[in-house]
């Protein structure tokens, strides 16, 4: 949207990672560059490249914590019963892989995990679940958004959880990406991969006009949004960042915002070597010479990649980072790389306020997302 649009607030937003339970200590670790990867604990990860990963303590059930985290965010932005029962849900979520090994006649598809879950949490009918891989959270959040602006809905809850498990370390271990020493160095010469980490994020959207009515405080505003595609290759990124390129564009359009408003980048920054390499060329094309001065770290290189969660975690961690004016640290750096020429926060969290800022998210099959999001 423009500005003078109809507006579209975050009312409600929790989250919780390996970094610990809630947005707080999500918020003070990714601020400090302080990873939270540890051995893993719910499988034997001795025969893979490394045994790390950030998670939350013990054994916790993906579908529980989201109706918990939902909960949290609505309780935050001040829904009773009645708010809740006519906002509609959209949820990002990983399906149980032991699902897939049950009969055909005993499964249950992420629709229904959806339903199930909006079902618990007190909200609407027609849930809608999104299995679009890195970008599905950032994805819902754009339809959400999308959503609203058309008068659809006058509020949406959008949630969005991972927890770490034995079928996609093993998938990510065998395609060589994970970081074999450990550490996740997100645009760092010497980057050897991504590690996985638990993500689970709710936020409560709705119209400004809305908000307003209720009486509920705005925590950030989602001033615009896009979505491109690559057509490049169905995992490797388009070496020129062209799908990115676009999504980026298209969310500054949207937002009525050129490069030089921006003044913080959440990047997907992965720490692997082809998609941090493609993701600053494209936001050089996207951003042109404001690319090199704008502040740019990612919160990975903290709570691990949480998979269809990422795009959500990281918008909640863009969130408290606008509003307690402490931009992340990009950890794990340890020298420039030639391809990833970039204004990277490092050591300490940067002290600065700034007015808006982008998160941007990348997924195999060439998806790319990006959203601007504005302090209030």
């Amino acid at each position: 949207m423009a500005e003078g649009g109809v507006g579209v607030v975050v009312t409600g937003v929790a989250a919780r990672a390996g970094t610990g339970w809630d947005l707080a200590a999500l918020g003070e670790r990714t601020a400090a560059g302080d990873p939270a990867f540890t051995p893993v604990t719910r499988f034997d990860a001795s025969r893979y490249r490394t045994d790390l990963a950030a998670q939350l303590p013990g054994d916790p059930v993906l579908a529980d914590e989201l109706v918990s985290i939902v909960g949290a965010a609505c309780e935050q932005a001040g829904l009773g019963a009645a708010d809740r029962v006519v906002s509609p849900l959209l949820v990002a979520v990983h399906g149980d892989p032991a699902v897939a090994r049950l009969p055909e006649s005993e499964r249950t598809g992420p629709g229904a995990i959806a339903a199930s879950i909006a079902h618990r949490a007190g909200l609407g009918p027609t849930p809608r679940a999104y299995m679009t891989a890195c970008v599905a959270a950032s994805t819902a959040v754009a339809d959400a958004a999308t959503m609203i602006t058309h008068g659809r809905a006058q509020r949406v809850v959008v949630a969005a959880g991972y927890l770490v498990e034995e079928d996609n370390f093993a998938l990510f271990n065998a395609g060589r990406s994970l970081a074999g020493d450990g550490q996740v160095r997100p645009f760092s010469a010497g980057r050897q991969g991504m590690l996985l980490g638990d993500g689970l994020a709710a936020v409560v959207l709705e119209s400004a006009e809305e908000a307003d009515r209720r009486g509920a405080t705005p925590l950030a505003r989602i001033a615009g949004w896009g979505r491109a595609g690559d057509a490049f290759h169905i995992t490797q990124p388009d070496p020129e960042g062209g799908g990115m390129t676009r999504a980026v564009t298209a969310a500054l359009r949207k937002a009525g915002r050129a490069p030089a408003d921006i003044g913080y980048i959440n990047a997907h920054g992965t720490g692997t070597a082809q998609s941090d390499a493609a993701e600053t060329a494209a936001l050089h094309r996207a951003l042109g010479a404001d690319a090199a001065r704008i502040p740019v770290s990612s919160s990975k290189s903290v709570h691990g990649h949480t998979l269809q969660a990422g795009g959500l975690l990281e918008l909640a961690v863009t969130v408290h980072a606008l509003r307690t004016a402490r931009l992340p640290v990009n950890a794990g750096y340890v020298g420039p790389d030639d391809k990833c020429g970039l204004n990277l926060v490092l050591d300490r969290p940067l002290e600065r306020e700034v007015d808006y800022a982008l998160t941007v998210n990348s997924a195999f099959g060439g998806a790319n997302t990006a959203l601007v999001v504005a302090r209030v």
